[in-house]
């Protein structure tokens, strides 16, 4: 993704801690401010001007403003709060989820474990909510998409010996028509496998357009426990950069090329 941005012409400046922003000209007569930024790369202070400044910040749970320590309840000092698989801290009759705990801070995720949750608690059913195959994607101007593990965590959880990686990467569809050179970007797609169990798919990842309606299309087949062979089953639309999924061949530790043809 970093390489694909700057190709096209995003500057990137690592590492660096920016440490305070000043306004050297005030916005007038429609055009853009003058911002100094000042930050500091390798212990050295260094200066930028730009007329644009974006903070990404993140999320912090707000813990202690509601007085966790009046009922006993356990919080960490990032304010996250730990729980059992049902959303449960350590107080029986409290119960967290979304932002606050431990999981992916995705509003939908939140959503979903609040609809089961409430479903447990008025006995309409016992569904727990699944942590582990959560569709995401990443919209950067070359997408990424997931799904389950990602391979260093399958490694670490299974040996590596377990663990079967197929992966190929793909010209997607509307870059074949252009000429090689002016082509800006490639599909690269990967499925985790895991060999003592028939090659069940642990982990899908996706780097491309249209990563968030891949990934979330494919995310069901992982949630029923789908496996290699039922992946190459699939018959895939055509063209489409989807369809790459039902046709790997290459694993990770043949050292096979993974250059595909085009469409």
């Amino acid at each position: 993704i970093k390489e694909y941005m700057e190709v096209s012409g995003v500057k990137f400046i690592k590492p660096a801690v920016p440490t305070k922003i000043e306004c050297i000209k005030a916005a007038e007569n429609g055009e853009a401010p003058e911002l100094r930024v000042t930050f500091n790369q390798d212990g050295e202070e260094k200066t930028e001007t730009y007329n644009t400044v974006l903070f990404a910040i993140g999320r912090k749970p707000l813990t202690e403003k509601v007085n966790p320590d009046a009922i006993g309840l356990k919080y960490e000092t990032n304010g996250k709060v730990p729980v059992n698989e049902r959303e449960q801290t350590n107080v029986e009759n409290v119960y967290a989820l979304g932002d606050i705990i431990k999981a992916p801070e995705l509003t939908p995720l939140a959503i979903q474990s609040g609809r089961l949750l409430a479903k447990r608690l008025f006995g309409e059913s016992q569904v727990l909510t699944d942590y582990r195959n959560i569709p995401t994607t990443v919209f950067t101007p070359l997408e990424y998409g997931s799904c389950g593990m990602s391979e260093e965590d399958a490694i670490t959880q299974y040996g590596e010996d377990n663990i079967e990686v197929y992966h190929t990467k793909h010209t997607p569809t509307e870059q074949v028509v252009r000429e090689p050179s002016e082509r800006d970007g490639y599909n690269y797609a990967k499925l985790i496998c895991l060999k003592t169990e028939n090659e069940r798919v642990i982990g899908l990842h996706y780097l491309g357009p249209n990563a968030g309606e891949i990934t979330g299309g494919f995310a069901l087949g992982l949630i029923m426990g789908a496996s290699k062979s039922d992946f190459d089953r699939l018959v895939g639309i055509h063209p489409t950069s989807s369809e790459v999924f039902t046709t790997l061949k290459v694993t990770k530790r043949s050292g096979d090329s993974i250059e595909d043809e085009d469409c």
